[in-house]
């Protein structure tokens, strides 16, 4: 199995049949339905571009949290986890990284490099960051407060409650 499709959970058994892996976002009907990328408004000035960011007009909740990853490590990864009812938009503040999300059958790569543009993510989704570039900054908005009891931080356990809630 490549770096790309390997899962975080290192130490569990593979899953009888691992979801495929689409190098750019093609025609992913549940997934599609769950995570998209938004194009931000931008004003343009010769003295800077501006983005704005609204709840219930460029992302579909109310923001309840804000954090960002900064200063990662060449080579690490982050995220590793589906949420059960949190939603976000990731946006790439500086510099660049991928995301893969998976929706229990099929996992999509994501390369986030604009600050005008986001990545949706609806709930029940798999995400893992990884490809961060030096100096890149990734800003994510979130729908709740942090809730531990909200992740599933195991792969095999977010696959089985994925699949059976088809």
């Amino acid at each position: 199995m490549s770096a790309n499709e390997r899962h975080s959970v290192a130490e569990a058994q593979p899953p009888a049949e691992p979801p495929r892996v689409d190098a750019a976002p093609a025609a992913r009907d549940e997934l599609t339905s769950r995570c998209r990328m938004v194009r931000l408004p931008i004003v343009h000035d010769q003295r800077g571009n501006l983005t704005a960011v609204e709840s219930g007009r460029h992302v579909p909740f109310d923001i309840k949290r804000v954090y960002y990853l900064y200063d990662v490590p060449g080579g690490a990864e982050r995220g590793g986890h589906a949420h059960k009812q949190l939603q976000q938009l990731v946006i790439a503040m500086s510099g660049s990284f991928d995301i893969v999300l998976d929706d229990g059958h099929r996992r999509t790569r994501y390369h986030m490099n604009r600050s005008y543009q986001g990545l949706y993510i609806g709930s029940m989704v798999w995400r893992e960051i990884d490809n961060f570039s030096s100096g890149s900054v990734c800003m994510v908005l979130a729908s709740e407060h942090f809730d531990e009891d909200d992740y599933y931080r195991d792969y095999y356990q977010f696959l089985d409650a994925a699949r059976s809630a088809e």
